[in-house]
């Protein structure tokens, strides 16, 4: 069993603290496995400390000190935080209150999350309806005076005009900046207002990455509204998720059970249920690992211990794992082998129009991985990706969620394998040093930056279109139309002048800036030598 984790702070521990999160490394996949040295790292969040004089790599003794090594770059072209993470999170329950206590600002990306969960309700089938989320919009007087009394009038009108279920309060970098006591004010309105206040320590430079704030986000959710005295519901199983359509009901329903979605566009008796059911997994352990181990430590709820539902092989034990810890391993087996006789001419049939094609990865750690094992299904060599960081272990600690390992196993190393957070800049050495047909972007953002350089791009708009057998098909169905504009992007691009300097796009490693750090000054030198600007 993993570390426990404290539902009695209100704060969540960095995942670069808790995990050892990076976001900079470039190499091999084969090359990444090694220096995580996933085993090493699952015994540490096991309370297992390494033998007298046992190698333990990057890996370190199991410390707090604990880290692999990452690259620095000077530069951060763009990103997101935690406190957006958590709006995308908890303003997409559908009967609670967000309330931003931070300037307006930093709800200026609300109007993309309301498209987000409204196509969100839409697929799973539910009403539409617009996110709940309130902002404090702090001035300057506010940063000067304090702003605790805009923060109870803030609570106060949720709860007169929206009569929610819940409400919680989101720290910004502001307010944490001024001391804002978000703790105390909850803990004081809470009994006059007469529903849970979940204070989230949030604050955009608390973590540098954003997936902490899934982190958050569930933690908050664990410590007010998950029951404490559950019964039990034998055919219930949560899914850790995001928008996705709902193709796990119709994957789950041979086994007799019901999907129990979280977090978004969930409502807050679903989420109280998530203590009821009878075990939890997720697409994306990535996402999922941290609410799945709270609900198995504190709430006797099992995670499902298995590699992520892509691809034949990921599909095949996701599905034998659930129905070893629901009873049912025959009727698994059974609806297995009915599920191969009719998916794998569908998949054969695609891998026939893929002769030849290369594809190309852009998204969150764990979802690459899944990703990469269903194009390879599909016939497609994939000689480089993208991940937006990387965790060298996850929350349970669990054998089976190592799953670039696995991917690496079962489907073959990937030789270019970067972690850079969502950087545009890097993007022409990165895909200039590949062959690549297409390319899959999970944030949408990007895909118009490879567009720029002649390559098709699909934003991975709806995360659940991959998981399960049909989800190879679907994902071959679809590259195949994009395929169908490769004309398009290269008409595009040459119409287009990207927005670097001809020395930056002269070179060939995405972190030159890091390995040679010197080279800035010396190109500086050189242009003002030349009288021109060349960086």
């Amino acid at each position: 069993m993993a570390k426990k984790i404290n539902l009695e702070m209100t704060s969540v521990e960095n995942r670069e603290m808790r995990l050892g999160t990076i976001i900079a490394w470039d190499g091999s996949a084969k090359e990444l496995v090694e220096k995580s040295n996933y085993d090493t790292r699952r015994q540490k969040k096991q309370g297992i400390l390494p033998k007298e004089g046992e190698k333990t790599g990057c890996a370190g003794d199991g410390g707090k000190a604990c880290r692999l090594c990452e690259l620095h770059t000077p530069l951060g072209q763009q990103t997101m935080c935690a406190n957006s993470i958590v709006e995308c999170q908890i303003g997409n329950l559908t009967d609670c209150i967000l309330i931003q206590h931070s300037p307006i600002g930093c709800a200026a990306d609300n109007s993309h999350f309301n498209l987000a969960f409204k196509m969100g309700l839409t697929r799973r089938h539910k009403p539409k309806q617009n996110l709940r989320i309130f902002c404090t919009n702090l001035l300057e007087k506010d940063m000067v005076f304090g702003a605790s009394d805009k923060l109870r009038q803030a609570i106060r009108e949720a709860k007169e005009r929206f009569s929610p279920r819940a409400i919680f309060i989101s720290m910004a970098c502001a307010t944490a900046i001024i001391g804002e006591d978000i703790d105390r004010i909850a803990s004081e309105l809470e009994p006059e207002i007469g529903v849970p206040i979940i204070p989230l320590h949030c604050e955009g430079f608390r973590s540098k990455h954003w997936s902490t704030g899934f982190d958050i986000s569930q933690h908050g959710v664990a410590q007010k509204i998950v029951k404490r005295n559950p019964q039990k519901q034998k055919d219930l199983i949560n899914i850790v998720a995001l928008w996705g359509t709902d193709y796990f009901t119709d994957i789950l329903k041979p086994l007799g059970l019901r999907v129990n979605y979280m977090l978004d566009c969930a409502s807050y008796d679903e989420l109280a249920q998530a203590s009821e059911a009878v075990a939890t997994t997720t697409f994306c352990h990535t996402l999922g690992s941290y609410m799945a181990t709270i609900l198995e430590q504190h709430f006797g709820v099992p995670q499902i211990d298995a590699p992520q539902p892509y691809g034949i092989v990921g599909t095949d034990e996701w599905l034998r794992a659930i129905g070893k810890v629901v009873g049912k391993e025959e009727e698994t087996e059974a609806y297995i082998q009915a599920e191969h006789e009719r998916v794998l001419p569908k998949i054969q049939a695609l891998r026939e129009k893929f002769k030849g094609v290369k594809g190309f990865i852009m998204t969150g750690s764990a979802y690459a991985h899944g990703l990469i094992s269903v194009l390879r299904e599909l016939g497609i060599e994939v000689q480089g990706s993208v991940v937006f960081h990387h965790d060298p272990v996850y929350d349970g600690g669990a054998e089976h969620q190592n799953t670039l390992k696995s991917l690496i196993d079962n489907y073959g190393d990937i030789k270019h394998y970067t972690v850079s957070k969502t950087q545009a800049y890097q993007l022409p050495q990165v895909l200039r040093r590949v062959e690549t047909d297409f390319v899959i972007i999970r944030h949408q953002g990007l895909a118009p930056e490879a567009a720029k350089l002649g390559i098709p791009a699909l934003a991975m708009g709806d995360e659940h279109i991959p998981v399960g057998y049909d989800g190879i098909v679907r994902t071959g169905e679809i590259l195949l139309d994009i395929l169908a504009r490769k004309r398009f992007n290269k008409v595009l691009q040459r119409h287009v002048k990207l927005p670097y300097t001809d020395w930056w796009q002269a070179q060939n490693d995405p972190f030159i800036l890091s390995t040679n750090p010197d080279i800035i000054d010396e190109v500086l030198h050189s242009g003002s030598k030349n009288g021109k600007d060349e960086v």
